[in-house]
């Protein structure tokens, strides 16, 4: 059996992940999807969908979706659907996990590495995190777990756009792209959303490319934050020369890049990832890289969540293509030059 694709659907109390889930769950995509729904949550997907004081754990719904509510752990559910499908009970093609509101998507995703039944049967496909354009400022001030669920994402999503200004809107996205430049952002309205932006995106994939915006490894890194959807209201270049840096505002979520065309030296470099993994993983959100080892032909993908790391071989250095790394880390209050002189020092 191939493994089954997972989604893990995140975003602070009130963000939307309900109306974005039906929307999904409604949407004519010709696929089975089983929703796990975090019980403790704030909101239940409503009773049309799932009765709340039903003694019957799994629902079947007419499009053929399932949705069933967590009573016992994650993986035991994890591991209970994936039984009912080889047996062929339930018929599903993926999972998509809710959150509560509060939670960090941490644990979850490991889940999907540590757990050797769960890694067995799925493949973590992606971390969505919706962020409330009215309620944002506020939230990411003061909720660590807001921030958090912004550094994990590998798509963001802005939802109840319409309830802000283009200013606001532009100044949020600004600030959600220097917490996590590798995660597009995109407007939301009302769970309104191409459904290739949400299922199948392979943010976990090792093979994927690495995804960061060019411009943010630019010199000019401050002129961005640009959000896909049908009005982002973008205001020009003279404008934003005048509203200049909205980002004074000092996340402890952030994110910096390390570059170079010099090859590491791999002993030297597991040395150093090991040593900062051992004392700042809890503090390491996502980190992910294409990196040049001395003596490989190939490209090394490499990535990690907290203490969790892994590489993989990649595809071959092109003939004319300039061998270099590069690296995202997105984290807690990192110590940036102590990373970025290790990453120096490890190289050959």
């Amino acid at each position: 059996m191939s493994l089954i694709p997972a989604t893990i659907l995140t975003g602070f109390l009130g963000s939307g992940k309900t109306t974005l889930l039906k929307r999904i769950l409604t949407e004519a995509h010709g696929q089975k999807i089983a929703v796990i729904e975090n019980e403790f949550g704030e909101e239940n997907i409503d009773s049309d969908i799932l009765v709340s004081d039903t003694q019957e754990q799994i629902i079947q719904m007419s499009n053929g979706c399932v949705c069933c509510t967590i009573r016992e752990d994650l993986r035991t559910t994890l591991q209970d659907l994936a039984e009912k499908k080889r047996k062929g009970e339930l018929d599903f093609d993926r999972v998509v996990i809710e959150t509560t509101g509060l939670a960090d998507p941490g644990p979850v995703a490991q889940t999907f590495f540590m757990d050797d039944e769960v890694a067995e049967s799925y493949l973590l496909d992606a971390i969505l995190t919706l962020v409330d354009a009215k309620h944002a400022p506020e939230q990411l001030n003061e909720r660590q777990e807001a921030r958090r669920q912004v550094g994990f994402a590998d798509q963001i999503f802005i939802s109840k756009s319409d309830l802000v200004s283009a200013d606001a809107l532009h100044a949020l996205s600004h600030r959600l792209q220097h917490m996590n430049p590798r995660a597009p952002r995109h407007i939301a309205h009302f769970g309104e959303m191409d459904i290739k932006n949400v299922l199948d995106l392979h943010g976990f994939n090792l093979n994927a490319t690495l995804d960061i915006d060019p411009d943010f490894l630019g010199a000019n890194a401050h002129d961005h934050g640009h959000v896909h959807g049908p009005d982002c209201g973008h205001p020009s270049h003279a404008q934003e020369a005048h509203h200049g840096h909205h980002h004074h505002v000092d996340d402890d979520v952030k994110s910096f890049v390390f570059k170079s065309e010099r090859p590491f030296d791999p002993g030297k470099l597991e040395d150093f990832l090991g040593a900062i993994v051992n004392i700042y993983g809890p503090r390491m959100l996502r980190y992910k890289g294409v990196l040049y080892m001395q003596g490989s032909e190939r490209k090394v993908i490499f990535q990690g969540v907290h203490q969790l790391m892994g590489s993989d071989l990649g595809p071959r250095w092109a003939e004319n293509e300039v061998k270099s790394s590069k690296l995202v880390f997105i984290g807690i209050d990192l110590p940036k030059d102590i990373l970025l002189q290790g990453m120096e020092q490890s190289l050959v």
